[in-house]
């Protein structure tokens, strides 16, 4: 009995292996319920032949649960992230699913804020458009500001909060109601790039906008 759960909970292994395998052309949304399933599979066989279960019947059922818990990044989620990438193709915009199924935007300089300036460039306007179209009611916004090291803390940390608040105030003239918004200020505490350059200090001179869908009432 030992020897056969150990040989189901090694056949459940090895398809949860090649179904993560066969990710590499899905969907982020398609990703989401293929990783979850595979996962869950292991986990039920691995519990159900540790409780003197069958582990096949483990598999299938942590499979099930895991595809439901693996799949949080929902259509409307995928639709935005493919229309924000498209719409920030060759940019240097990064759109991002986060590994807790946020949509995440990277918007550096060279679209954000000059140098000690809180304004939003023309440049971002497009983007910030694209970002408030169709949004569920649902929906929740943060955007976090973020300098480079230039100046000092006193000057920095009210400088990122307001560069977030430029972005939510613009977003607000776009009909996205301020009360779904959460602005964040980080100052210069949290670099991508090393600021001893003039392009170092560019991607750390930023906004990081992020749309998330609220948890699902148990």
């Amino acid at each position: 009995m030992i020897r056969s759960n150990i040989k189901t909970t090694t056949l459940c292994t090895l398809a949860a292996a090649a179904f993560l395998a066969g990710c590499a052309d899905m969907s982020e949304r398609q990703k989401g319920t293929a990783t979850g399933a595979a996962i869950g599979a292991v986990a039920g066989a691995v519990l159900s032949s540790a409780t003197g279960g069958k582990a096949g019947t483990g598999a299938v059922v942590g499979g099930a649960i895991g595809a439901v818990g693996g799949n949080l990044w929902s259509k409307r989620m995928e639709e935005k992230r493919a229309a924000m990438e498209k719409a920030t193709q060759g940019t240097g915009i990064d759109v991002a699913r986060t590994p807790d199924n946020q949509l995440k935007v990277n918007v550096p300089s060279d679209f954000s804020f000059d140098v000690g300036r809180a304004a939003i460039k023309p440049q971002m306007r497009p983007v910030l458009d694209q970002f408030a179209q169709g949004l569920d009611p649902t929906m929740r916004v943060r955007i976090i500001g973020h300098t480079d090291s230039t100046g000092n803390d006193a000057i920095n940390n009210p400088l990122s909060v307001d560069r977030a608040q430029s972005v939510r105030d613009y977003l607000a003239g776009r009909g996205v109601a301020p009360t779904r918004v959460e602005t964040e200020g980080h100052g210069s505490r949290e670099p991508v790039a090393d600021n001893g350059s003039d392009a170092g200090r560019a991607q750390n001179r930023r906004v990081e906008i992020f749309l998330r869908e609220p948890a699902p009432q148990g």
